[in-house]
């Protein structure tokens, strides 16, 4: 059966590299996924890219500069992999990838036993990337405010950044946003790189510097992709797929030394993440209380201020107090308002999942067919427009009320 509600691209931030940098997904219109169901893989993807290549009729210069850019490294990543057993039978190759690649297959077919699925193509084949990271991301924010600016593409919608396979070509990007839109930007490597499914996804060699749980968490977050997206909603997707990949890490690794001690960190991990976003909010709340006398010199100098001499000393107490490791501590040096507005997207809408999944009395597996259920009746109304909104309604109808 043929599904294309999900997206064309999808861009990772990996938790582990900036320990606490949520995923950030983007999707591309299902109009064109629908009308090629009925065709192989390999005519899908030269028919996306054909589809891919008239959609920059509709843009402007700068974005079909990016979207042609954007296209061909697209194409690069998928016509470099090479199937699994080849990699595993290359002399050449580390045996620490190779056992990287079995790892990521076991987590594959753990996965889809687990959720009782037939297996998709995805993680069949490897490419080995010339560079550390599979891509970049700019993110950018106006001087006054921690948000993310919105980057708007015909039929694709908006997105709270652009990723680029060219780290120059980033760079570029930014500094022109900078002096054009004056904005404030940021950029970020980006360790995981995944099509939803709509592509064959690779198992990328950005992959092999992680331990075994991380990359266990990674697999399962991408995989969770695969058998539920919504559309248009970039926090919830990514949102459910934290929460599964995190719970089948208790699943795979029940019991096991492993697990206890990636549990731990997390713990801290979250004691810093909450207090990051307490800082956070006291700077806005600095620059509201300016209000329109606030210029973006003096925002920019506010919070340079704020960064050294509050955040990151607060933080690194907070981290020695905990025992965490400066290396899994929010203390980078780049840290501005687009960063800050990075973090605030994709840690605002956490804990109302669990909390659902809880109120349900639900394993899972009745989670996730809840979750199709609901999504599949959902209508939305002038008063619960998304489908976030619907779920969250949904807790508060549980939520007992005082007397």
């Amino acid at each position: 059966m043929c599904h294309y509600d999900n997206a064309f691209m999808h861009h990772d931030l990996v938790a582990w590299e900036y320990p606490n940098a949520r995923k950030i997904s983007g999707e591309f219109s299902a109009h064109l996924g629908r009308a090629l169901c009925g065709f192989t893989k390999e005519s899908r993807m030269k028919m996306v890219f054909l589809g891919f290549f008239l959609l920059v009729s509709f843009v402007g210069c700068a974005k079909l500069r990016y979207l042609t850019e954007q296209g061909i490294g697209q194409a690069r990543l998928q016509w470099s992999g090479k199937k699994n057993d080849q990699i595993l039978s290359d002399e050449k190759v580390s045996g620490v990838a190779k056992r990287k690649i079995l790892l990521v297959e076991e987590y594959k077919k753990f996965f889809y036993h687990y959720f009782q699925q037939k297996p998709t193509s995805i993680y069949t084949k490897t490419t080995m990337l010339e560079n550390k990271a599979v891509t970049y991301l700019v993110i950018a924010s106006p001087h006054t405010q921690m948000k993310a600016f919105e980057f708007e593409f015909p039929l694709m919608g908006s997105f709270p950044y652009l990723g680029f396979f060219n780290l120059d070509s980033a760079k570029s990007y930014a500094k022109d946003l900078e002096k054009d839109e004056k904005l404030v930007t940021w950029i970020r490597p980006v360790y995981a790189y995944s099509t939803l499914g709509y592509l064959e996804d690779r198992i990328l060699s950005s992959f092999f510097h992680y331990d075994d749980v991380e990359l266990a968490e990674l697999v399962f977050h991408e995989l969770f992709h695969t058998v539920f997206f919504i559309k248009d909603e970039v926090e919830l997707n990514e949102n459910l797929a934290n929460l599964y990949g995190k719970e089948l890490l208790r699943e795979y690794f029940k019991n096991k030394e492993e697990l206890k001690l990636y549990l731990d960190e997390e713990k801290k991990k979250e004691l810093i993440d909450r207090r990051v976003v307490e800082l956070i909010e006291i700077l806005q709340s600095e620059f509201d209380k300016l209000g329109g006398f606030i210029t973006d010199h003096k925002a920019d100098e506010l919070t340079a201020r704020f960064v050294n001499e509050v955040f990151k000393p607060e933080i690194k107490v907070l981290c020695q107090k905990v025992q965490l490791e400066e290396r899994d501590c929010e203390l980078k040096e780049d840290w501005n308002q687009a960063s800050f507005a990075a973090f605030l997207t994709y840690e605002e809408e956490q804990d109302f999942l669990g909390t659902l999944k809880s109120q349900q009395q639900l394993d899972l597996k009745g989670f996730l067919g809840w979750l199709k259920k609901e999504y599949k009746e959902f209508k939305p109304t002038t008063k619960i427009e998304t489908f976030t909104d619907h779920l969250k309604s949904k807790v508060a109808d549980a939520t007992p009320t005082a007397d």
